[in-house]
């Protein structure tokens, strides 16, 4: 199982980490290329053209692959890297989980409420448990032990999953499988990687720092 609760897909390509030197899946890694100017711009949704550069999700990287000039030699060819980079990488990520998380609302896939989300748990298995990073701590500890093996995400603050979901503010949620549950999960892992935070699973479900 991947770092975001997924299941492995052998059959995607592994990509190699320029500031680790591992190759393996993408999910956890940043794809980047070098735009007009030879400028380094993300590419989270992997389409735009011209080589592509990976590199982990999480600061340390970003600061192992500035040190190391690792864009200039993935891109092989000169490059310019913005200093607020791993900022608009996080910036991006969130604003990616909050539009998925609204199209899997849309699609009935999401429960909310600490009343709402406790019935859903007890009806069954859930794809993730979510949780503000900043909510009841209570609470959430009544509901975690209620989600067996299914991740719990905690990497948006209750206003950020408000606008998700198209609220003030959420403090607890649940979502199903199937539509985006997938890329969910692979979204937020990869944003809870540039907070520094870590998705987990079964009954030690805290959030720390790797």
């Amino acid at each position: 199982m991947t770092r975001g609760g997924r299941t492995k897909d052998r059959s995607t390509p592994e990509r190699r980490c320029i500031a680790t030197g591992n190759s393996g899946e993408t999910d956890p890694m940043i794809r980047f290329v070098a735009g007009p100017g030879g400028v380094i711009v993300p590419d989270l949704a992997e389409k735009l053209p011209g080589r592509g550069i990976w590199l982990t999700a999480g600061r340390a990287h970003f600061a192992t692959a500035v040190k190391k000039r690792a864009f200039a030699r993935g891109a092989k060819a000169p490059v310019s890297v913005p200093d607020d980079l791993a900022d608009q990488v996080e910036a991006l990520l969130l604003r990616r989980v909050q539009d998925m998380l609204a199209l899997a609302r849309k699609a009935g896939l999401t429960h909310m409420g600490f009343d709402t989300v406790k019935g859903r748990l007890k009806s069954g298995p859930v794809a993730a448990l979510i949780e503000a990073s900043d909510g009841s701590e209570p609470q959430r500890a009544k509901l975690r032990p209620m989600a067996g093996d299914a991740p719990v995400l905690a990497a948006l603050d209750h206003q950020e999953l408000g606008l998700a979901f198209g609220r003030d503010n959420v403090i607890h949620a649940a979502l199903d499988a199937g539509g985006l549950t997938d890329q969910v999960l692979r979204e937020v892992s990869r944003l809870s990687a540039m907070r520094d935070l870590q998705v987990v699973a079964g009954p030690d479900m805290r959030s720390a720092t790797e």
